[in-house]
């Protein structure tokens, strides 16, 4: 039986919020995808690695380490439903054995000890309802020795979709701001401090913090842009609590706001991320 302690991220995830992820899939890659590279380097997966991909969503970064480690072995870890069945047909469909998906929470999930050379995560590792236990328990599932290489969101003013989102703050409350510190939810380990103190706790030593900006890919122009936006996560909470005609001018604000960076080729943000490594030291207790 499947023990879950972060149970309104598991509701989210196994509900709207993992099903428009698992619908939009390509979309949400495109969005994301200039962080694989430094992701991956920094993971440095040997051909018979074996590797734990936390928050894998539907499998994109795992199928990458996969091609990685050809004689290896992958495990993508998960809460949402929707995205990993997702993730395993794609699997399947590139012939990837040696690269499993199971649906778990990661503060409790029973993980093998000592299994992994490398766990991995691609802003999958934000929203753990207790942070330090879910890092300990991915902790002991490394090897002594073995690496954690993540990409988290820095502060909210680094990133430009965040300014641009700022411009419906005249229109419905906004969830975080450009302003603040970034304290919860995808902001959750902004602090360079605080991830700091996190994986210390959790029993990593080592810690690096460094910046890593890529340019995201939101849509053809500013509408369709706005309207990916707005249709997930928070954004879509606020606009389904406003009146119609509030909601209807708030999109209107977002578009006018994202025109502003929309090019022949696209709506293209910048955003700013931390990519966090850190070493698992002497045997997994």
């Amino acid at each position: 039986m499947r023990t879950v302690v972060n149970t309104e991220q598991e509701q989210a995830w196994s509900g709207y919020e993992g099903q428009h992820w698992a619908d939009h899939h390509e979309r949400w890659n495109a969005v994301n995808a200039g962080f694989n590279q430094p992701l991956l380097a920094a993971a440095a997966i040997g051909v018979e690695g074996r590797v734990l991909d936390i928050g894998c969503g539907a499998g994109q970064t795992s199928r990458l380490a996969a091609g990685q480690a050809a004689r290896g072995r992958v495990l993508g870890l998960d809460l949402s439903g929707p995205e990993l069945r997702l993730a395993r047909e794609l699997a399947d469909r590139e012939g990837l054995a040696h690269l499993a998906f199971e649906q778990g929470d990661a503060q409790v999930h029973p993980l093998p000890q000592g299994e992994f050379d490398v766990a991995i995560s691609r802003f999958g590792v934000m929203f753990f309802d207790d942070p330090v236990a879910a890092f300990g328990n991915v902790r002991r599932a490394l090897r002594p020795g073995g690496r954690l290489v993540f990409v988290t969101m820095a502060e909210p003013g680094r990133s430009e979709w965040v300014r641009a989102v700022g411009a419906l703050r005249e229109h419905v409350p906004m969830p975080y701001s450009d302003a603040d510190g970034g304290e919860s939810g995808m902001f959750s380990l902004a602090s360079p401090a605080r991830v700091r103190e996190v994986l210390g706790g959790a029993g990593f030593r080592d810690v690096t913090v460094a910046p890593v900006v890529a340019s995201q890919d939101w849509g053809r122009d500013a509408r369709e842009a706005a309207d990916f936006l707005l249709g997930s996560g928070p954004l879509r909470f606020l606009l389904d609590q406003a009146v119609p005609e509030v909601a209807r001018r708030a999109g209107e604000a977002l578009t006018t706001a994202l025109d502003a960076y929309a090019r022949p080729e696209g709506v293209h943000l910048r955003s700013t991320a931390w990519l966090v490594t850190a070493i698992c030291p002497g045997a997994a207790t």
